[in-house]
């Protein structure tokens, strides 16, 4: 092996032969097209259809930037589920810095054809080579010799194992970037032999069905779903189509970013890949971000510009160009109560510690013998994360924060602890413990997983809601076995406990159908790793730390003289304890802002049974006002109450208030009834004070309560949304554009969910864009600009004024009548209406006069009152605003 200077090209035995592999760009495939961005170099980009035999063709998009001249290419892919059109973006940015870029749908996605054989080493991997060999063709593409193009490979999970696999089959890739991916796809479906049945099931689902893969891929799953057990023959078809099954041959710079939020690819295979990679001679730098296939930050901007930087340095040859840490860690510190956001910090290593590294024996404690059953069907299966149910934030995010949503059943699990810990302990890597496991059956199939649990014993915290599941073998007369744990970053704080649970079932797994009783004692305290050389990241020192420590001393004498004021919540008012909202001088500035609001001298009561609208332009200030009134964010000023109780973040009266904000994740092959039930249990509340029945039958969705949700349209969702949000019956519902992406009979359908909620009694707080409907449901308003208070009251009183007549009629108005009145003097127009006529007044126009007309014309008259719709009122009460 023979390192050159940096940026040079890693030199080892070639796998395949690709320089001969032929590639066929079809006629009238391409187009070019150029995409300007500010003041950067244009971008040109190519899309062409290439046909790479057997009757697959690929669609490739090319994009170059800048002046002529030979530059180094990259090779772009995406996750799996999606196509080359989801790395665009990055794509053009990589073109801006000087690279070629080829991005391409893989095969049986976008518009590329053949069947998914999950970067099949004759199928998808063998395309990759293919690929190259068409860039060493290009003019623009710089050669480390004829036919070898310097090349670069990127890419998120099956975009990212790619490029492992690229690596390890073509000696001409020179760097890979690869990220949240695997390194053994047999080991992250099967971990430990246990079939992780939910993410697989996601993942054939997204694929697009199972006759979409290969006919060996799809004839495995369905043996394995049914059996419940993962067979030899399973493990070495996924092994074979593993970056592990080349292992020995991927020797490029590599740089591994894995997601700490992750329980389809945890943090292990990382590791792997990096153990492997560095075994080989080649260069490894790895960094555990926020996110991950179950949600949290993907911290996408830092990512790709790491992942630049790389580049730049191997295959630019930039010796300047700054790649980083050896290993880097995103801690979470906390919400940015500005905008709600979880506060991300750096920490680094000189050198990867991997996963055991300072480790540190706890003793723990618990009956020597800990009996517990695997149920019947092994069900109900205890809850650890929700395959997904991502989004920005995702579960695994919310415990980083402290939020415990993990559910163990009574009678299902082992549980031993530790004392309280005397300082501060980060862990950082896998836990590790041994026990002796016996079982009534032949096999025993365990659950592992370690809580953080606070002093009072109730609040615990699984972290990155991880859990590892093992098959014991053999376990019928008994055995002792290792327990390797899933590997996090997480900080216990001192008084907390660390809590051992090994379980019988867990959701996202299968267990044995069969019931059996284990019997489980402990044979070692648990190994913790703490990576003692990881230390946070420092910033550059500002000239003003000259007075910083100065300032400090002041600062902290005012907090100790106020703190008490400031922290203590004010006390309930008994006079509001039945008023469901009432606000007063509500203020909010923008972050970073002394004198610029986004809610300012905001005052507004609601009583109950009302259905108040929440109007105003863009940037009116109604979403920050949501977020404060739910206890996301701290007003500045003013304040908040909810039955007489000051609203603060965590605050027990909150209990009391629902929301639906920017719609709700449900898991598709579960049914309506299942998912709330599931969301439920995973708030630790008692069954019975859900209300499930009532709540659902408001929401009104009948028998499709049964069915899965992936077959349910968008407007049954909705209204599963607000019945999630109605769980436990409310006082106090908010909802945030809930008619968002329905149809009119779907909108109309949600109308009467929200009035019918209401007529019990409760309160509805609802933000809409949608004018005729806030119109039509809602009992009184509240219209917002500019961060201020423009008007509040009924309804009726804000539309009722205007130069817009409503008259009652006792029969119907026949169309040539209404066309003899809209040539009235004085009338601008008239419209007939169920009600009568909507007749609207020009500027010589009166009523009086008009109704003499109306006499005159023998029209029964019933009632004349002024009629303007809410459009109207609305943009005479914001002016230029909207």
């Amino acid at each position: 092996m023979d390192l050159r200077l940096p940026g040079s090209r890693w030199l080892r035995p070639r796998r395949i032969a690709a320089a001969a592999a032929v590639v066929v760009v079809l006629a009238g495939a391409g187009t070019w097209s150029a995409v300007a961005s500010d003041d950067a170099p244009a971008v040109r980009r190519a899309d062409r259809v290439m046909s790479v035999g057997d009757g697959v063709r690929i669609d490739t998009s090319y994009f170059t930037a800048g002046p002529g001249g030979r530059r180094p290419a990259v090779l772009l892919g995406h996750g799996f589920g999606r196509s080359k059109e989801d790395v665009r973006e990055q794509a053009e940015d990589l073109a801006r810095d000087g690279y070629a870029v080829l991005t391409w749908s893989a095969r049986g996605f976008g518009k590329s054809t053949g069947k998914i054989g999950l970067n099949d080493p004759e199928g998808e991997v063998a395309d990759v080579s293919r690929l190259i060999d068409w860039l060493a063709d290009r003019p623009e593409v710089r050669l480390d010799k004829d036919g070898d193009p310097r090349v670069g490979m990127a890419g998120g999970s099956y975009g990212g194992a790619i490029a492992l696999l690229g690596a390890g089959y073509d000696d001409r890739v020179d760097a890979i970037a690869p990220a949240i991916t695997y390194f053994d796809l047999a080991d992250a479906l099967f971990p430990n032999g246990v079939f992780k049945k939910l993410w697989t099931g996601l993942f054939v689902n997204s694929g697009g069905g199972c006759d979409r893969f290969r006919t060996e891929l799809c004839a495995m799953y369905e043996r394995v779903a049914e059996s419940g057990v993962p067979d030899a023959e399973a493990r070495a078809l996924l092994e074979a189509r593993s970056p592990s099954a080349v292992a020995d041959h991927i020797n490029v710079p590599t740089l591994l970013v894995q997601g700490q939020s992750d329980s389809l690819f945890p943090l292990g295979q990382a590791d792997a890949a990096a153990q492997a990679i560095r075994a080989n001679g080649a260069p490894v730098d790895v960094d555990w971000i926020a996110g991950g296939h179950d949600g949290g930050d993907m911290e996408t901007d830092r990512v790709e510009e790491r992942v630049r930087t790389w580049f730049d340095r191997y295959l630019k040859g930039d010796e300047s160009a700054d790649t980083g840490p050896a290993f880097r860690v995103t801690r979470t510190g906390g919400v940015d109560s500005t905008d709600g956001r979880a506060v991300l910090n750096g920490a680094s290593a000189d050198t990867y510690p991997g996963l055991s590294d300072g480790g540190r024996s706890i003793p723990l404690t618990g009956r020597q013998e800990q009996r517990f059953d695997n149920p019947a069907g092994a069900n109900p299966p205890a809850l650890s994360t929700l395959p997904g149910l991502g989004g920005s934030g995702g579960l695994a995010q919310l415990s980083s924060l402290g939020v415990g949503i993990s559910l163990d059943f009574p009678g299902q699990y082992a549980r031993f602890e530790s004392a309280p810990v005397r300082r501060d302990l980060w862990i950082t890597g896998s836990p590790a413990v041994t026990v002796h496991v016996k079982s009534t059956g032949e096999d025993a199939v365990l659950f592992g997983k370690v809580y953080d649990v606070g002093p009072d014993g109730r609040q615990q915290v699984l972290p990155s809601q991880l859990v590892a599941p093992f098959r014991v073998e053999g376990a019928g007369s008994g055995k002792d076995v290792t327990l390797t744990l899933p590997a996090v970053d997480h900080e216990v704080p001192k008084g907390h406990r660390l809590r051992l649970v090994l379980a019988s079932t867990d959701l996202g797994y299968a267990s044995p159908a069969a019931p059996a009783t284990y019997t489980v004692s402990l044979k070692s305290g648990l190994t913790v790793p703490t990576a003692p050389g990881i230390s946070t990241a420092a910033a550059p020192l500002p000239a003003w730390v000259v007075w910083l420590p100065a300032a400090g001393a002041l600062i902290a004498l005012a907090l100790l003289l106020t703190g008490r004021r400031r922290t203590t919540a004010p006390a309930p008012d008994p006079e509001l304890a039945e008023v469901p909202l009432q606000i007063t001088d509500l203020s909010k500035r923008y972050a970073r802002s002394a004198d610029r609001y986004a809610v300012q001298n905001l005052s507004f009561r609601v009583e109950k049974g009302q259905v108040l609208g929440l109007l105003g332009p863009n940037g009116a200030g109604k979403t920050t006002t949501l977020r404060m009134l739910m206890g996301l964010i701290r007003p500045d000023g003013g304040e908040i109450r909810v039955f007489g109780h000051a609203i603060r973040p965590g605050a027990p009266v909150l209990s009391r208030v629902g929301a639906f904000v920017e719609g709700a994740g449900f898991l598709p092959h579960l049914s309506g009834r299942e998912n709330l039930e599931l969301y439920w249990r995973a708030t630790g509340r008692p069954p019975e004070d859900a209300h499930l029945d009532e709540a659902l039958r408001i929401a009104g969705l009948g028998d499709a309560l049964a069915r899965a949700v992936r077959t349910y349209s968008q407007g049954m969702r909705q209204r599963l949304a607000i019945a999630q949000a109605m769980l436990g019956l409310p006082d106090l519902l908010i909802l945030d554009e809930p008619t968002n992406g329905l149809d009119p009979p779907q909108i109309r359908e949600m109308r009467e969910v929200m009035i019918r909620y209401a007529a019990g009694g409760r309160t509805v707080i609802v933000s809409s864009h949608l004018l005729s409907e806030v119109e039509q449901s809602c009992t009184h308003l509240v219209v917002m600009d500019r961060g201020r208070l423009v008007q509040a009251g009924p309804v009726h009183e804000i539309v009722g004024s205007g130069d817009t007549l409503l008259v009652g009629t006792v029969t119907p108005v026949e169309e040539p009548v209404a066309e003899k009145i809209a040539a009235l003097p004085g009338v601008a127009s008239a419209d007939r209406t169920d009600e009568g006529l909507l007749v609207r007044l020009d500027a010589d126009g009166t009523a009086a006069g008009l109704v003499a007309e109306l006499v005159r014309l023998e029209v029964p008259v019933a009632s004349v009152g002024p009629h303007r719709r809410l459009e109207d009122a609305f943009l005479t009460l914001i002016g230029g605003s909207a």
